[in-house]
């Protein structure tokens, strides 16, 4: 895989490099050449079948850039079997939450009964990101029209010490309350999240342009408990 790395230290920005690697601190400097997303897009367009499937199996990748590169590639797959193998093989080496939120796959949107069974056992993954992937599969798929209330329980009951798994959690709540307010707000009156994600949830959901202003004067009197 030299010559993807050297395609992709070609298109090297220090500048952005530096900028991404501070909002990352899971991950190493030295692991961010520092190559901006929609070129990483473009580029994962533009690999040959061949090239791809090679590169998909050269796991663990040495750069970030690697890793969102590969996150592209399983998003432009069409197979739902195919794209859940991928999936399985490359969560485990997920480390930062920038990489888990550039994980869009679309193959898998079809059965939504076997997704909702793949998203289960994400969450009950023992690793972090693969939880957080999860989460935000509900987040992103299951607040509208396939919403379901047993999903807000399911996910209040995460019980994680990792930050960025409970950013996440406050991050889904926030939505629901503004797809699914009268389903949420319950669990923010009986303070049935932990107190950091509590207090995240009210704070995304003031910040979100989506709430109303006097849903947000509400959420401002369950700010603190």
């Amino acid at each position: 895989m030299t010559e993807i790395q050297d395609r992709l230290h070609a298109m090297q920005d220090l500048a952005y490099g530096d900028f991404s690697a501070a909002l990352l601190p899971t991950v190493a400097r030295e692991r961010v050449i520092g190559v901006r997303l929609p070129l990483l897009r473009r580029f994962a367009k533009q690999l040959d079948r061949d090239t791809a499937a090679c590169f998909l199996k050269e796991l663990p990748h040495t750069y970030l850039e690697e890793d969102h590169l590969h996150s592209f590639l399983i998003g432009q797959m069409r197979d739902a079997d195919e794209c859940y193998a991928a999936l399985d093989a490359f969560l485990p080496y997920v480390d930062n939450w920038a990489v888990c939120d550039s994980l869009r796959p679309k193959a898998i949107l079809a059965d939504r009964e076997r997704l909702l069974e793949k998203i289960e056992s994400y969450l009950q993954s023992a690793h972090p990101y693969t939880i957080r992937f999860g989460i935000e599969l509900l987040m992103l798929h299951f607040l509208d029209e396939h919403f379901d209330p047993a999903h807000l329980f399911r996910v209040a009951n995460i019980q994680s010490r990792e930050y960025y798994v409970n950013m996440m959690i406050a991050w889904y709540f926030a939505t629901a309350l503004a797809k699914q307010w009268d389903a949420a707000i319950p669990y923010l009156e009986q303070h049935r999240l932990l107190d950091a994600v509590h207090g995240k949830t009210v704070q995304k959901a003031i910040e979100s342009n989506r709430i109303t202003p006097a849903q947000k004067a509400y959420l401002r009197t369950l700010k603190t408990i």
